[in-house]
């Protein structure tokens, strides 16, 4: 996947989190999942 697309991803999963639990989300395994989407986006992309 090209670099320009991962960072776009990570982008969109990062603002769906932050919204998620601002809104006080309390769907846990979507949280889970949605954290671990963006840890292997950043590892990816060597950021983490």
């Amino acid at each position: 996947m090209a670099i320009n697309q991962l960072e776009a991803t990570l982008q969109a999963v990062t603002h769906t989190l932050a919204k998620l639990e601002k809104e006080g989300c309390s769907d846990e395994k979507l949280l889970k999942e949605l954290r671990e989407e963006r840890d292997k986006l950043l590892h990816e992309l060597n950021l983490n």
